[in-house]
């Protein structure tokens, strides 16, 4: 296995890929101090990274890494920006102690809701990391929101989700998945039905807010916002929606100005941020955009370092509720007069199990009445491996084994072949 040393500099920080499909790549920090993304790495420690896998490794003081294993791309960078990131994450913090000494008053304050916007793969999901594990290492313990449908790095893609991070990101795989808030969409573009989209991200919003209210230490370590690429016409109106719901405090704005001016002509009162993106990013392709959500499914499956075991069972079908949210509209002159266009977007249509149920992701949800499932968070996702119509069963996939903690399910766009 080849071995590599690698002497950086202050303010400098180590870019390297994963290369091929089954290797895997050691890192190892030999001595000084060094993070990735935002999370601070232990001394003599190798730390594994997976095929795929895209790292900078920074160092504020200087440090001597090794790497052990096939990666691509491996170079050292002078040029980064974190000095801005982590001035910003030194501004955040500064009005979250603000939050704090307001809530100790008594007063109805909270901790900055910030925002992160800009089109796709500038950065965007790594600077909420960053932000998060700054504010971790500061004993906070800030709320992340994912509103990406395209990645879903919360559960799956076409899922909003959030979670309470209480402690720094796994250096491999990301912040802990302990008991997330999961609202399913079924796409994976906000396009598909924005009106959808906009009611789950007010739920959202909605949920949060509560969980603010009830816990000080939340309240004041405040709320990150990871957001999709989708910046354009409905897509900027949808920015301006979730800025609204959530009472946005802070918008960061990553390497697009166009959007940084529009945000700053249209919503004044909201504090707008331009950073730029790093050197590092790299642009995917469709292809590696569609692996990326295959592997992300994976995992959730069985897992990425530590291996989960899923459950293939057989459901019989007539124990099972199947909905799709969202019927065709039909144009204006066939609809009865008091009916509005949206109103069609969040119809619940019974869905028949057949086989054009196969390979499709089903949302489990926690609703008890079908009318509930618009705005009911989602326990799990099961995969459809096979249907028989005659003996009216459906073999699924689960995380967890038979029976299905609930059994109204939502059928989603998503879909997934299982190989492993």
């Amino acid at each position: 296995m080849s071995e590599k040393e690698f002497r950086l500099d202050p303010d400098s920080e180590l870019r390297f890929e994963v290369e091929g499909k089954q290797d895997t790549v050691d890192l190892t920090l030999v001595n000084g101090k060094a993070e990735v993304f935002g999370t601070e790495l232990a001394p003599d420690k190798p730390y594994t990274f997976f095929p795929g896998a895209k790292v900078a490794v920074f160092t504020w003081h200087g440090c001597v890494l090794k790497l052990s294993g096939p990666t691509e791309g491996t170079y050292v960078a002078k040029e980064t920006p974190m000095v801005m990131y982590l001035n910003t994450h030194a501004c955040l913090e500064r009005l979250r102690r603000h939050a704090d000494e307001g809530l100790s008053r008594g007063e109805d304050t909270r901790g900055p809701v910030t925002m992160v916007v800009g089109p796709g793969d500038v950065g965007k999901s790594t600077l909420c990391r960053i932000l998060l594990n700054y504010a971790v290492r500061m004993g906070r313990r800030p709320i992340f929101v994912d509103l990406d449908i395209g990645q879903g790095s919360i559960a799956i893609p076409g899922t909003i989700g959030a979670l309470l991070v209480e402690r720094a990101a796994d250096v491999g795989e990301g912040f802990s998945q302990e008991a997330p808030l999961v609202y399913n969409f079924g796409h994976l573009s906000p396009a598909s039905n924005m009106t959808l989209y906009n009611i789950l991200v007010s739920r959202m919003a909605a949920t949060i807010q509560d969980k603010m209210v009830g816990n000080r230490k939340v309240a004041a370590s405040g709320v990150v916002i990871n957001t999709c690429g989708w910046i354009k016409n409905e897509g900027y109106k949808s920015l301006t929606h979730v800025a609204q719901a959530f009472e946005v405090d802070v918008i960061i704005v990553l390497d697009q100005e166009r959007l940084y001016n529009e945000l700053v002509r249209d919503i004044p009162f909201i504090r707008v941020v331009f950073l730029p993106k790093s050197g590092g990013v790299v642009e995917r392709t469709q292809s590696m955009r569609a692996s990326a959500r295959d592997d992300r499914i994976r995992e959730y499956y069985y897992g990425l370092r530590t291996k989960y075991h899923p459950h293939s069972f057989e459901v019989k079908m007539s124990t099972l509720q199947i909905y799709k949210i969202g019927a065709p509209a039909l144009p204006d002159s066939c609809m009865p007069a008091d009916m509005k266009v949206d109103d069609h977007m969040t119809k619940l249509v019974p869905v028949e199990p057949s086989v054009k149920l196969k390979h499709h992701m089903l949302a489990v949800s926690l609703a008890t009445e079908p009318e509930d499932l618009l705005t009911s968070n989602v326990a799990g996702f099961i995969c459809v491996l096979d249907v028989d119509e005659d003996l009216k069963v459906m073999k699924v996939l689960s995380p967890q084994p038979k029976p299905l903690p609930k059994t109204i399910l939502i059928l989603t766009e998503i879909q997934f072949m299982d190989s492993s």
